[in-house]
């Protein structure tokens, strides 16, 4: 009996799917002097004056701290173009970078020669917002710069003291922190010197036991007693604002 041949199907071979082009990315170097230019075209001359008299020098535009902010928020966190852009030495670039850098890609070494390279309080007050006081090391540091004769180390030394008394002061010498106070702050670099009253005040608010002496201390002192004040703020001079904050302690 004759048998139907079987023939084979025939199939089409499948379509080699394109290949997708690598998306170009800028290098970091080109995405600095984006950033850069787009903060000049952002600058306010009134507020470049403004920063001068606070101790910025040419290196920076003048643009608004909101506006700093805003330029940040569009830019996808990256390491390595956050410290280039701190490298630049600009006043915005690095106040960007304050906001872009981790705390925990920074090693203790490079959190210190960050803090010590700073010349410009606003930068110094941020980097300590947003990356100093959450960096693992932070308390090693606090103590090396408590002792150290660099002025944004010890400024930075200060202010970790301040947070550590108003938040977890556990093994904090208060006393003898009271003691350097009342012998070194009217001395002490205008740069050291905002931390370390800041610390006094701290101690005041926090410690009842200590008010009277730091509040002592302060009138003393008499540091900042005559800071100019704008309406609604609350004077930096430390008996004032001791007792502003108690006050509202209830």
């Amino acid at each position: 009996m004759a048998t139907k041949s079987k023939t084979a199907k025939k199939t089409k071979p499948k379509a080699t799917a394109a290949k997708k082009k690598p998306v170009a990315t800028k290098s970091t170097a080109a995405k600095v002097k984006d950033i850069l230019a787009q903060l000049k075209s952002m600058g306010h001359e009134s507020v470049r004056k403004l920063n001068i008299r606070n101790g910025a020098g040419d290196k920076q535009f003048g643009v608004k701290l909101g506006d700093i902010r805003t330029v940040a928020k569009k830019i996808k966190p990256n390491h390595a173009l956050a410290l280039a852009l701190w490298e630049t030495e600009n006043l915005e670039a690095q106040l960007i970078t304050t906001l872009l850098i981790k705390a925990k890609d920074l090693s203790e070494a490079e959190m210190e020669a960050m803090v010590k390279s700073v010349t410009v309080v606003q930068v110094a007050e941020w980097l300590h917002s947003y990356v100093l006081k959450d960096h693992a090391d932070k308390e090693s540091l606090r103590q090396k710069w408590m002792t150290t004769n660099h002025p944004m180390a010890a400024r930075a030394g200060w202010r970790l003291t301040a947070g550590r008394v108003a938040k977890s002061p556990e093994g904090i010498d208060v006393v003898a922190l009271l003691n350097r106070i009342e012998a070194e702050m009217a001395s002490a670099d205008p740069l050291v010197q905002w931390t370390m009253n800041s610390c006094l005040a701290e101690i005041g608010i926090h410690f009842a036991q200590h008010r009277q002496r730091a509040i002592a201390i302060g009138e003393k002192l008499g540091v900042y007693r005559d800071y100019p004040c704008s309406p609604g703020c609350t004077s930096p001079f430390a008996p004032i604002w001791i007792d502003y904050f108690v006050s509202r302690q209830g």
